[in-house]
């Protein structure tokens, strides 16, 4: 009996392994689905007109959030910052993991700030992307398209 029990587990094995490519494909297709459906990629257009210096050393600083709550009090960090180095400069955001998100804009004229530091100082200049400020318009994300968003802004609005 012993070895009828052998014969069958072998039996078995052997019909495991041959099912065995099937479940490697089955495995290797959902992780090339899974990576298909990365995240969403932001593309800001900056404008600039304020009379600063924009360059290396003085960098318009963009932010994105996944809230339109980062204008108040306890908005908590952006989610990823980006920087320019001209006056109509562009930054992108890829593998954002949200479907909807915000972003905003700060230049200091001093050079002096490096967006990891907390705030923007006192007399730095800010913008959004916004039809109406300060409320934020939404950027909507589609896998696998680039969402455009465009940030206008001059020396008007600044961090008092």
């Amino acid at each position: 009996m012993l070895g009828m029990a052998m014969l069958y587990d072998m039996l078995v094995a052997m019909r495991t392994m041959k099912r065995l490519p099937i479940k490697l494909a089955a495995l290797l297709l959902g992780a090339a689905i899974a990576s298909a459906q990365s995240g969403g990629t932001v593309q800001v257009q900056l404008h600039y007109t304020g009379s600063g210096t924009v360059d290396a050393t003085h960098k318009i600083f963009v932010a994105l959030w996944d809230s339109p709550g980062f204008t108040g009090e306890g908005g908590g960090p952006p989610m990823a910052v980006q920087s320019a180095t001209s006056k109509n400069g562009v930054v992108t955001f890829t593998d954002v993991q949200k479907t909807t998100v915000y972003v905003s804009a700060a230049y200091d004229p001093t050079g002096a700030w490096d967006a990891q530091t907390g705030p923007p100082p006192k007399g730095s200049s800010l913008g959004m992307h916004s039809k109406a400020p300060p409320t934020p318009d939404p950027i909507n994300l589609v896998s696998g398209k680039i969402a455009k968003a465009t940030i206008s802004f001059d020396d008007k609005t600044k961090v008092q």
